[in-house]
């Protein structure tokens, strides 16, 4: 007889890497998982071009919890966890999207992402010099060096039960498991404070 099979849960199991990323890789040692909201979003279309993940600072430049426009004060709406702590970051992973990638694919994204984060880890993004802040003046060696830096965390040799579900496409991972479950969240609005 078969055993019943349990939903995947795709945001547990991301924070269980993301986690073990930060606590083997020096580079994302400042990275405090717990203040991090994952969420998966459905994508619309099951195709190759768009997103496959996303980072969503909770806080504006420099950590400041408001931000005054015009002479109107805006906040970030707080998005809490279970105790009722405030979240910083928002990352996104966009099914079936991202899941359709090649496990380097995958980890890249993972690592792209997660250097979005500042090193102050204050809700605010990293800021690189110039104009092109996010990913500094060339996005190919910002991916190149987020290639490096999974290629570094996967010669630590961590345990290939958290990453492996990477290896398998959205559909394998149906099969396997039966169904995908995770955090959902709405994206937060700016409000007036």
């Amino acid at each position: 007889m078969e055993s019943p099979r349990h939903a995947f849960d795709f945001t547990h199991s991301m924070l269980r890497l993301c986690a073990d990323i930060a606590s083997r890789s020096p580079e994302f040692s400042y990275v405090d998982v717990s203040r991090v909201a994952f969420n998966i979003c459905q994508t619309r279309r099951d195709v190759s071009h768009g997103m496959y993940a996303s980072l969503t600072p909770l806080r504006f430049a420099h950590g400041a919890e408001q931000k005054v426009v015009r002479g109107v004060s805006w906040t970030v709406e707080p998005l809490k966890d279970e105790r009722g702590r405030d979240y910083l970051y928002l990352l996104s992973f966009y099914l079936p999207r991202f899941q359709n990638t090649s496990l380097e694919e995958k980890l890249i994204t993972v690592f792209h992402e997660l250097w979005h984060i500042a090193p102050e880890f204050n809700g605010d993004l990293r800021r690189h010099a110039g104009r092109c802040y996010a990913h500094g003046p060339s996005r190919e060696s910002y991916d190149a060096q987020m290639k490096r830096l999974a290629q570094s965390w996967l010669a630590l040799d961590p345990p290939s039960h958290l990453y492996e579900f990477l290896s398998l496409s959205f559909t394998e991972l149906v099969a396997e498991y039966g169904s995908i479950r995770g955090q959902r969240w709405r994206a937060p609005r700016l409000v007036r404070r």
